[in-house]
């Protein structure tokens, strides 16, 4: 009986509502973007994980699941983690564990092609932390720094 109680309480707890993503659009080709996202997460001193090519696999699977909505010219998203960043949020909250890794995503839509979006989760409370960094690497690879 006890651990059913233990369970229910960790459930629940209050979850963040879900807010919309910090975006920026920027005209130029999708492959200069996304290049200079990659450059912009490795100059930070970060490791990419993943680049998950959302686009592709949507793309891919359409007529599968009987869709006939294509959504993206192209999508990509990019995971990576920051020790730093990371301990930081997690001593705050343990249970920040849940984000990691954070995520970069760019995509360029059908009906806006040279438009590219470039974007993050938003974070704020004990996770402000990782959105300063996510905004600084989105500032960074569209500045070109």
């Amino acid at each position: 009986m006890l651990r059913i109680a233990a369970l229910t309480a960790v459930f629940a707890l209050p979850v963040a509502a879900d807010t919309a993503p910090l975006t920026y659009v920027v005209d130029d080709s999708f492959e200069n973007v996304t290049f200079a996202v990659e450059s912009a997460i490795v100059d930070a001193g970060l490791v990419i994980d993943h680049v998950s090519h959302v686009g592709a696999m949507l793309e891919r699977t359409r007529a599968d699941i009987g869709s006939d909505i294509p959504l993206f010219t192209e999508a990509n998203i990019f995971t990576f983690c920051s020790a730093t960043v990371s301990r930081q949020v997690m001593e705050a909250d343990i249970s920040n564990v849940q984000h990691c890794p954070y995520g970069i995503f760019v995509y360029e839509t059908l009906d806006a092609p040279g438009s590219i979006t470039v974007g993050h989760r938003a974070y704020d409370g004990t996770m402000a932390p990782v959105n300063d960094l996510l905004t600084g690497i989105v500032r960074a690879a569209l500045a070109g720094e």
